[in-house]
């Protein structure tokens, strides 16, 4: 039962073959059974949670209606606030916060029914690409604890991957719902920015320059799931400025006369051979269907990671200790202090250029949509890391990523692949903004192609 869709899990509780309590419980179980090991799960409150299941079974009981979600377990990054957990963010100004009320996002799935069972680990203030912080240690991946489960959405991705929920939250401001997807064998969407209010996130959309990068994504084991909960998190909530009212279209069911090109070289570093390989094998499946195959990368992507690099350690130490400051940290982790002190500085005017850069390569990647309709590529280069060698930024390690977070495009991450050590390989398959219909069709074809989740071993 813990491996099962989300949505397969809600239409058992609707047949009543199982209780909201009994599925409650068992994803309990689970995380006691994983946690000690992966440290993924960083608050939890069982009574809490049992007792919302036991309301949820009596409310079906004498036929009320119920959500989508109804009696599903869920986790949520604990960088989104919620009333009934306490939401850390890693960082020590936060260590003892008891939000006054739930994020966006929190409040949309549980109208839809599902029970926040726990909080899933970050680094300090999501910034990081491993996930470590000083308030909660370090989480390890499920297919082998020695390595990284990569951040920041880590512990999302490391609880989902060992069966101890059924569905996630997490934010993506170069990655960070992607590249732990991949490194665990999930699945993560990163929706168009701006399509999910960022409202209760501890990361605001008011974050200078880079405040358009951010955003919320599910995550999964099965891309049908991510298609539910875009459907229920996107939209304006009145609060998040920067959420238009763009209608939320059903997955496409075909691929025939797409027109999608791939690419393992972003001119920068190449993919590793298994990688590339089943970035190569999502594009067959994708030919067999009847799509239109091309090698090749986008021109404007040229040169587009080191813009991103640029745009987002200017002004990054004075940000993000404008953050600290709010949240009543003194002191920074030693991850976040690096990053702080490598923070580069640079005038107004070169700022100023930046932006302009940044709007001339939207425009630049919006003209693509005219000869293209999916775009597929690697998460990272290699399968997950050994933890030793996430220590830092390199930036060229997210290079494959990055860009999607500087155009905008809506990306989806499904497992496609494994490697020779037995490590999960996910790609990216990327569409024109407000396009998640595209991705996550064309993601559901391959990951029924390719199998999609697989368990990690005992």
């Amino acid at each position: 039962m813990p491996y099962e869709s989300a949505v397969e899990l809600a239409a058992r509780v609707r047949r009543c073959e199982v209780s909201c309590v009994e599925l409650v419980q068992a994803h309990l179980d689970r995380i006691d059974e994983v946690n000690p090991v992966l440290n993924a799960v960083v608050a939890r409150d069982d009574e809490r949670s049992l007792a919302v299941a036991a309301r949820a079974d009596a409310a079906l009981a004498v036929g009320e209606e119920i959500g989508p979600l109804h009696g599903v377990p869920i986790t949520l990054k604990d960088s989104i606030e919620t009333a009934d957990l306490p939401t850390t963010a890693g960082t020590e100004g936060w260590r003892d916060h008891r939000p006054a009320g739930d994020a966006t996002a929190v409040a949309r799935l549980r109208a839809a029914g599902a029970i926040l069972i726990g909080k899933t680990n970050t680094p300090e203030l999501t910034f990081g690409i491993g996930t470590t912080n000083e308030v909660h240690g370090r989480t390890n991946n499920p297919y082998d604890p020695r390595r990284s489960p990569s951040g920041s959405s880590g512990g999302a991705a490391a609880i989902l991957a060992a069966g101890g929920s059924a569905l996630d939250i997490g934010s993506d401001t170069g990655g960070s719902v992607r590249e732990p997807a991949h490194a665990c064998g999930i699945s993560a969407l990163k929706p168009t920015n701006g399509r999910v209010p960022l409202t209760g996130h501890a990361v605001p959309r008011a974050f200078g320059a880079v405040g358009s990068l951010t955003t919320l994504g599910p995550m999964a084991r099965w891309v049908g799931d991510l298609a539910l909960a875009h459907q229920l998190l996107s939209g304006p909530d009145g609060l998040d400025f920067s959420v238009p009212p763009v209608p939320v279209d059903d997955p496409i069911d075909e691929c025939a006369g797409l027109r999608a090109f791939w690419y393992v070289d972003n001119g920068e570093v190449a993919a590793e051979p298994p990688v590339a390989g089943a970035v190569r094998d999502a594009a067959e499946v994708l030919a067999d269907r009847g799509t239109t195959v091309a090698e090749g990368m986008p021109g404007p992507l040229v040169g587009a990671r080191e813009l991103y690099e640029r745009l987002l350690t200017t002004g990054a130490s004075s940000r993000i200790r404008r953050i600290l400051d709010r949240l009543g940290t003194t002191t920074p982790g030693p991850g976040l202090g690096e990053r702080i002190d490598g923070a580069q500085t640079r005038s107004a005017g070169d700022l100023d250029a930046i932006l302009e850069e940044v709007d001339l390569f939207r425009g630049a990647m919006q003209a693509c949509v005219t000869d293209l309709d999916v775009l597929l590529c690697p998460v990272t280069p290699s399968p997950a890391l050994l933890h030793e060698d996430m220590e830092g930024d390199n930036y060229l390690l997210w290079g494959f990523e990055a860009v999607f977070n500087l155009c905008g495009w809506p990306v989806v991450v499904v497992r496609a692949g494994t490697s020779p050590e037995g490590l999960p390989i996910g790609v990216q398959i990327a569409a024109p903004p407000w396009r998640e219909d595209i991705a996550l069709g064309v993601a559901a074809v391959v990951e029924a192609d390719l199998g999609g989740f697989v368990a990690p071993s005992p």
